[in-house]
């Protein structure tokens, strides 16, 4: 591959976008980058509480991840960022080689996931509120969460052609 490309692993919480990205960008050779790590205090906070997120929480956020990408923009990289809307996935992909790859995990084994994670804000109240933010997207590449990590990570790069 020539030209850099960023792609984004998204999903609710618990779809293993940290995992599997972090896997994915570590076989490449690329840089890893977290969305999570640009939420504010008071938005974490607020996951933290079950709350879901508004568009005006989101909006910094947002900004954050636009100005995270344009600052790596010769980069070949790896996001794990929620991405729930068709509008935030719009947005970051204006002008960008932006690929969407999307972790589909059923509802009961992202329960089951956040229910056992430590150290981390978002979770198993803040289920509710992810999925019903979801918009499910048309233009992504579309994977079972549930299946091993070597596994999705050599055929995310097959499907990309990395």
């Amino acid at each position: 591959m020539n030209e850099p490309l960023h792609v984004v692993m998204m999903g609710v919480a618990g779809a293993g976008k940290t995992t599997i990205g972090r896997a994915l960008a570590h076989s490449l050779g690329w840089l890893f980058l977290e969305a999570d790590d640009l939420h504010s205090e008071a938005n974490r906070a607020k996951m933290a509480r079950g709350e879901g997120l508004t568009d005006l929480d989101r909006e910094p956020w947002l900004a954050a991840i636009e100005d995270l990408l344009d600052a790596h923009r010769g980069d070949s990289l790896v996001l794990a960022c929620s991405a729930l809307k068709g509008r935030y996935r719009a947005r970051l992909a204006r002008g960008r080689d932006l690929r969407l790859v999307y972790l589909e995990v059923p509802a009961a084994v992202l329960r089951d996931r956040l229910a056992r994670r430590r150290g981390h804000y978002a979770g198993a109240a803040l289920l509710p509120s992810q999925l019903a933010a979801l918009e499910t997207p048309g233009d992504a590449l579309r994977v079972d969460g549930t299946r091993p990590v070597a596994e999705l990570v050599t055929m995310i790069r097959a499907a990309l052609g990395c």
